[in-house]
């Protein structure tokens, strides 16, 4: 949500998002961007935000507002905000800036040093060259995301509109990109996360390009508009069906290991062993977090 729009922040604790990152980049003109800093503080500390995570994003590195923005978000908004998104993370060495600056604020605000997690933004070429090192930058990295308009304008790709199909590409044109980013991701723990699309009143393309980066293995991606997170939410979240089947598959891998002592058994026509099992484990983490209980028998 904007955090120069008083009439948007207002909103966004209604929408059944699992984050909210409240912006002080992209969609603040320049001329708000240092006031919208105590509205989004002013958000954060007056509206009920419910258990979701809370996030702001601050400006690059490259601008004259990112120090004011960390300063002054993080020194007076408390313990509700939960991270702090870095756009156009172009090497390791931001995030440890980032870091840095976090722990002096936290030890002079009397927050918990380490609170405060950061999310990176992979935007450019060289960002993601080095994406590899700016996921273990820090112990705070918990997020890494792709930002897709920007990142095509630093390829010089002719397109005007980021974050969507091109129909003359014979294949997806990011899928190196999405699947380098989710690697490096992954090789750190951290969640990763898709970018923005960017054409709202699409939800069926934008539905397809959900299942792109979900089939990949993303933890979900960005909406920009309530009704673009109600399809996140289904597309993200296992079925009953797939929920059930998965828990089926640890009870039976538990019986397995704990009773029988084997490493793997059969399970309906397939054979299940310890992979089978990790792979469960995500569907029925994710499953829970939507709300989903195991179908009685």
């Amino acid at each position: 949500m904007p955090g120069s729009s008083e009439r948007f922040l207002e909103k966004a604790p209604t929408v059944s998002a699992d984050m909210t990152f409240l912006d002080l980049e992209d969609s603040v003109a320049p001329l708000e961007k240092e006031a919208a800093r105590d509205k989004v503080v002013n958000a954060i500390k007056n509206l009920d935000w419910g258990d979701r995570v809370m996030c702001v994003r601050v400006n690059a590195w490259d601008t004259r507002w990112t120090y004011g923005d960390v300063i002054t978000v993080v020194s007076n908004a408390g313990e509700r905000l939960d991270e702090i998104m870095l756009p156009k993370v172009q090497s390791a060495a931001e995030v440890v800036a980032l870091d840095l600056l976090l722990t002096q604020i936290e030890a002079n605000c009397g927050l918990p040093i380490g609170h405060i997690g950061i999310e990176a933004q992979i935007e450019t070429t060289r960002g993601l060259i080095n994406v590899e090192e700016i996921c273990a930058a820090s112990p705070r990295m918990e997020t890494i995301i792709f930002g897709p308009a920007d990142f095509a304008a630093s390829m010089e790709m002719p397109v005007l509109t980021g974050g969507v199909q091109i129909p003359e590409y014979p294949g997806d044109h990011f899928h190196y990109v999405f699947s380098k980013i989710l690697m490096a991701g992954r090789a750190n723990g951290l969640q990763v996360i898709d970018g923005p699309f960017l054409k709202v009143r699409e939800p069926d393309s934008f539905r397809d390009y959900c299942n792109r980066t979900r089939t990949l293995g993303y933890d979900g991606k960005w909406a920009l508009h309530p009704d673009q997170v109600t399809i996140l939410n289904e597309v993200f979240s296992p079925t009953q069906e797939q929920f059930d089947t998965a828990f089926a598959i640890l009870d039976a891998y538990r019986k397995a290991t704990e009773e029988d002592r084997k490493g793997a058994v059969m399970f309906g026509d397939e054979m299940i062993d310890e992979a089978s099992r990790k792979m469960a484990v995500k569907f029925v983490t994710r499953g829970e977090r939507a709300g989903l209980k195991p179908s009685a028998k």
